[in-house]
């Protein structure tokens, strides 16, 4: 093997850009981007001809240098968020982006953001004007809060709330309250970094009234009350209702702060779920301050919303956090478009696709598992096509209990492993995420987009994922990522 001879065989770096195919990638993308490219798979190719032994695989390795070229280019250039179809069966799946927006609501962001806004013109008086004007009227309509506005995340909210009421003195929380969230962030470590001091009180199944009322002292500034919204505890246990605890605001004149989680705006009690309290509720029985997310059971962007006493609001807006903190054009646009379906509850859980998903009967899911299974069975594939009966979860930290009768479709691939059909649902040009379960993959419908059955049928069936030789849906995958 005459491994010189095949070094002077690759082309030089001159040549190859005068090729007319690395012309058109010059077109596609840039001059220097292929220059780079090139340069890379020409180390690459020095470095396995080096090391290979089998002159007829290196020569393969030369011919097919401008293939790896623009797949180099391709990965170069691909986004690395993508969709994914969510098979999973957790509807509120933090990992895939939690509650989806609606093609409608999407359409009205991309109009926003494509161009110039009002998100801090009055357009009215003909001044600067105010990001959170734009969802704070329909806000307090829905949930008979004085005021509202709205910052990064639920945690952010947090933050803004004690720092502006209770930064230098005490907040009165239950040690069963205490709660940890996802990516180990902790309620007090949040309420330790907006500078206000943790008065634990109670035990971690049992706090009472009394504990409260008997932590007050003059550094006192607010009672705090965390909704445990990602987990519960059952058996000898007993908290403060937020009415209780608003008897001891009016007695030492202390405002009550709830933080309530993942946040619902509809009794999901009504559609066989179980009470998760909601924000009028809460309002209504006397929080002075309540803060919600916006991407959980609410269903849009990611966001802490707060709502409450327009005094304590109007704190916040002036606390130099909320610069640091606050939402973006993308986010104001999209928090307004999704509250204004809450104007009507069905309109709400019919635009919705959180509650669309949550809300929907077992039977609708199953017709759809049926639908899917006809259509995998059609096209013919080296697999094993069933439905089986499952439940969903709710996710995103949301109703931890509570599980959805819901329906899989299952895939037994009988030439390669259900390991390798995993990994190579994950590697298609929309990936797709299921679970495996008994060595078999499993669509749940409830949260498997209806639009996408017939993509996966024609691509598992094209590109012979299901079967031992089924590789070329890489090829496919990076020859079809192009920029936008």
């Amino acid at each position: 093997m005459n491994k010189n001879l095949l070094f002077r065989r690759i082309p030089k770096v001159d040549v190859l850009m005068e090729n007319d195919l690395i012309k058109e990638m010059i077109e596609t993308y840039s001059y220097d981007s292929v220059l780079e490219a090139v340069r890379t798979e020409q180390e690459k190719l020095r470095g396995y001809i080096a090391s290979c032994e089998d002159e007829k695989k290196a020569e393969e390795q030369i011919d097919t240098l401008l293939d790896r070229v623009e797949l180099t280019l391709a990965d170069m250039y691909r986004p690395n968020v993508t969709r994914v179809i969510n098979g999973t069966g957790t509807i509120l799946h933090t990992n895939l982006g939690r509650a989806p927006l609606g093609r409608k609501h999407l359409e009205h962001i991309t109009y926003i953001a494509s161009g110039y806004s009002n998100l801090e013109y009055d357009l009215e008086a003909g001044r600067r004007g105010e990001r959170y004007s734009h969802f704070e009227e329909v806000l307090c309509k829905i949930t008979g809060a004085e005021a509202a506005m709205a910052v990064n995340n639920n945690a952010a909210a947090v933050m803004l709330i004690l720092s502006s009421m209770a930064k230098g003195g005490e907040a009165v929380v239950s040690r069963g309250e205490l709660v940890e969230v996802g990516g180990k962030f902790r309620i007090p470590d949040v309420m330790e970094q907006s500078g206000a001091l943790l008065r634990e009180v109670g035990t971690t199944n049992k706090t009472h009234i009394s504990d409260y009322e008997e932590a007050v002292t003059e550094d006192t500034k607010v009672f705090m009350k965390v909704h445990t919204s990602n987990y519960r505890i059952v058996g000898f246990m007993e908290t403060v209702p937020i009415a209780e605890l608003v008897s001891l605001k009016e007695k030492y004149d202390i405002p009550v702060i709830e933080d309530l989680g993942s946040g619902v705006l509809i009794d999901l009690s009504k559609y066989g779920l179980t009470y998760e309290p909601t924000v009028q509720d809460s309002i209504k029985n006397g929080a002075d301050v309540v803060c919600f997310s916006g991407d959980k059971l609410l269903g849009g962007p990611q966001a802490g919303i707060i709502v409450g006493k327009k005094k304590y609001i109007d704190l916040m807006k002036k606390n130099q956090l909320t610069r640091a903190l606050r939402i973006d054009k993308f986010t104001a646009s999209a928090l307004e478009v999704v509250l204004r379906e809450y104007l009507s509850e069905e309109k709400a859980i019919q635009n919705i696709p959180a509650l669309r998903m949550i809300t929907r009967k077992a039977e609708e899911v199953e017709l759809d598992a049926k639908k899917f299974r006809r259509m995998l069975k059609r096209a013919d594939l080296k697999a094993e096509i069933e439905i089986e009966h499952c439940e969903s979860q709710i996710g995103g930290g949301s109703l931890p209990l509570e599980r959805l009768p819901s329906t899989a479709v299952t895939i037994k691939p009988t030439e390669i492993t259900t390991s390798e059909l995993e990994t190579r649902l994950r590697h298609l040009p929309v990936p797709v995420i299921g679970r495996t379960v008994n060595d078999k993959i499993l669509l749940d419908m409830r949260t498997y987009d209806p639009q996408f059955m017939n993509y996966l049928a024609k691509i598992l069936k094209e590109l012979d994922v299901l079967e031992e030789k089924g590789n070329g849906y890489e090829a496919y995958y990076y020859r079809n990522s192009r920029p936008y």
